[in-house]
């Protein structure tokens, strides 16, 4: 399927996009160009290549979800004073 200078136009409308003229030109011969190289990659013979989901082995690259407690809480609380019974007290906005 080829890109028309149309479907630029009303994937850009869709958008919400503007382009010149010169750039919807331009934009029809890139994704052309994109797709002609999408039909070149679609002839390899793919079927000795096992499928992938990752280009890396990772397992989990996540550390573990531990709660730990924080030792500076008191530091970075300090310049928030007054406090409540470990609340902050700020002004009623509400009558």
């Amino acid at each position: 399927m080829a890109v028309t200078l149309e479907i630029v136009r009303q994937v850009a409308a869709l958008a919400r996009l503007e382009f010149s003229p010169q750039e919807e030109e331009r934009l029809t011969r890139e994704l052309n160009r994109i797709l002609d190289y999408m039909e070149k990659l679609g002839e390899l013979d793919t079927t000795s290549v096992e499928p992938t989901a990752h280009i890396m082995p990772l397992a989990n690259a996540f550390r573990s979800d531990e709660a730990e407690i924080f030792p500076g809480v008191a530091a970075l609380l300090a310049p928030a004073d007054p406090r409540d019974e470990g609340y902050f007290r700020v002004p009623r906005i509400i009558d």
